[in-house]
């Protein structure tokens, strides 16, 4: 009985609007309360999901994504991505492109990306010809690419609850990162000839060099976070303070977009959104102990067993569920309820641990884009000021590309597991 209101309280506060860390304290307490369990319970378990030393990465890398936006450096990647690809029919939705998979490559989460690409392009293609709907929609699919390509905040909270090489989870996410962005840009592509956009003036050979060398200190970010991970040379956590002092550097010294007075309002803007995204996490963990306490995931792992034991037929349920949970519910927090149930069914049928985990993150990624919750379209919607119902119509073949990449990593597992094999060697 006190289940069943568990989850009546959650989606009804879910669908009332409520922001999801309330909606998982507020059903959490009341059937604790009912349960005739103590509330000191809630402390206990939320401090239990916050404790954990790579989740101190996370404030690092939002941190370093405020930096990189306010100086500059978000500009000079959309600038050189134009540079490249301009020239070519729908060639700013190409840059805009672009632009995610290197800034989102830097900042590890889809919204910031969203926000600050969206910021420079949205308003740029309005002005070149492009429709709002088309440029904002290319801005919301285009951010999930970030998640993907390393470093990611969703897969380094799949490291803190499985124990996953963090590492390896971002080497595996690199192949599918490409795939998305080079599906994405041929969407583009052919939606841009069949509508008649506009393609910029082809950039020279010179010009391409000067925004390659006005944008290569932003392109050396990512390499030094990469290369000092994979290398052993510093943690995910010793990374995104390395990514921080690198972004500040930068950003005042190189780009000089950043001074001192801009830094007490990016660590304030920062610190704010890592105490929510860490109260999300500890609300999180606290509901999932609930689950757990009542055998919900044995009984999901049971029931998805009890249609097929077919691996096929398994890893297609699975990520029907994570699909669905992601068109509704926060990344975090559906990592942290679902992942490592859902995970005992995969390797139950032989996935690797690795691979599902970056099915796991690609499905909640597209979630992001999908109506009616996507908190992605509501971000460029926004930015764009346009309905959020023409954005989800102009989102739809963005949506059936990123479907169509899942599904290729969802059956072919060296589309993620080769890279981490070839660089860092089989795991166990």
């Amino acid at each position: 009985m006190e289940v069943l209101m568990l989850f009546a309280v959650f989606f009804a506060l879910l669908f009332a609007g409520i922001p999801i860390a309330f909606a998982l304290g507020i059903s959490s307490a009341a059937y604790l309360f009912f349960a005739g369990i103590p509330l000191t319970i809630v402390p206990q378990r939320m401090f239990a999901g916050m404790d954990s030393f790579v989740l101190l990465c996370i404030p690092g890398f939002i941190l370093a994504g405020n930096l990189m936006n306010v100086g500059n450096i978000t500009e000079h990647i959309v600038r050189f991505s134009n540079a490249v690809v301009g020239h070519i029919r729908g060639g700013l939705g190409l840059a805009n492109v672009g632009g995610s998979m290197i800034f989102g490559g830097i900042s590890g989460t889809a919204v910031a990306d969203a926000a600050s690409v969206g910021s420079v392009m949205i308003p740029g293609m309005s002005k070149a010809g492009y429709d709002k709907p088309f440029a904002a929609a290319v801005t919301a699919a285009s951010s999930t690419i970030g998640p993907i390509i390393p470093p990611s905040v969703p897969m380094i909270i799949v490291g803190s609850l499985s124990g996953i090489s963090v590492g390896r989870m971002f080497m595996a996410g690199v192949v599918p990162g490409i795939l998305l962005a080079l599906g994405m840009m041929i969407t583009v592509y052919v939606l841009a000839v069949k509508r008649g956009y506009p393609k910029e003036k082809r950039a020279t050979l010179k010009e391409i060099l000067i925004e390659g060398k006005s944008a290569f200190w932003a392109l050396l970010m990512t390499f030094i976070i990469l290369y000092g991970i994979i290398g052993g040379f510093f943690t995910p956590t010793e990374a995104s303070i390395v990514a921080c002092i690198y972004a500040m550097v930068v950003g005042m010294f190189v780009y000089k977009g950043l001074n001192w007075r801009n830094l007490p309002k990016l660590f304030v803007d920062a610190a704010l959104t890592s105490a929510a995204l860490m109260m999300l996490v500890g609300l999180a963990n606290l509901f999932g102990w609930i689950l757990t306490s009542e055998r919900i995931p044995q009984m999901i792992a049971d029931g998805i067993l009890g249609i097929s034991e077919n691996p096929l037929m398994v890893i297609l349920i699975l990520n029907l569920i994570l699909l669905f949970v992601g068109t509704f519910m926060e990344t975090i927090a559906a990592l942290i309820i679902l992942f490592l149930a859902l995970l005992g069914v995969a390797t139950g049928v032989g996935v690797d641990p690795v691979h599902f985990g970056i099915m796991a993150v690609l499905n909640l990624m597209i979630g992001l884009t999908t109506p009616p919750v996507g908190i992605c379209l509501f971000v460029v919607a926004g930015i764009g000021e346009i309905r959020m119902s023409e954005v989800a119509r102009a989102i739809i073949p963005f949506l059936l590309c990123n479907l169509a990449v899942l599904l290729l990593v969802m059956y072919i597992p060296a589309i993620s597991l080769w890279l981490p094999n070839l660089v860092m060697g089989p795991a166990g």
